[in-house]
């Protein structure tokens, strides 16, 4: 079991940036795919980042340039740092934990976190 926890969502204006955390509990974080997702009001969640246990990053065309998403194994912990943040950014935003066995398959999700991009 992975219990996720986000933080560091809030209110900037346009151009401004935010980093937002992922902290996990539970054992073998470093074995998980970790993703920021969001959900805008009406819309469906989509994907924004992926980094997986090896490392390799994913990002949506959207946010291609602007963010980033690393991990930290010893914290536990996934970031999203947002820069040159535009209104269209604004949603709640998701962390996910995601692993794969022979005979499993592990899906765990956050609670969200609101970015509101507005002046």
């Amino acid at each position: 079991q992975v219990q996720l926890v986000e933080s560091g969502g809030g209110l900037v204006q346009p151009g401004g940036s935010l980093r937002l955390s992922c902290a996990a509990s539970g054992s073998r974080f470093s074995l998980y795919d970790m993703g920021w997702y969001r959900q805008a009001p009406g819309k469906q969640r989509d994907l924004v980042a992926t980094i997986s246990s090896g490392g390799s990053t994913n990002y949506a065309d959207s946010v291609k340039g602007r963010f980033t998403i690393s991990r930290d194994i010893a914290k536990n912990t996934v970031y999203l740092q947002m820069n040159s943040l535009k209104p269209e950014d604004t949603a709640v935003y998701y962390c996910n934990a995601r692993r794969s066995t022979w005979t499993t398959q592990y899906d765990y999700w956050g609670q969200g976190t609101q970015v509101t991009v507005s002046s």
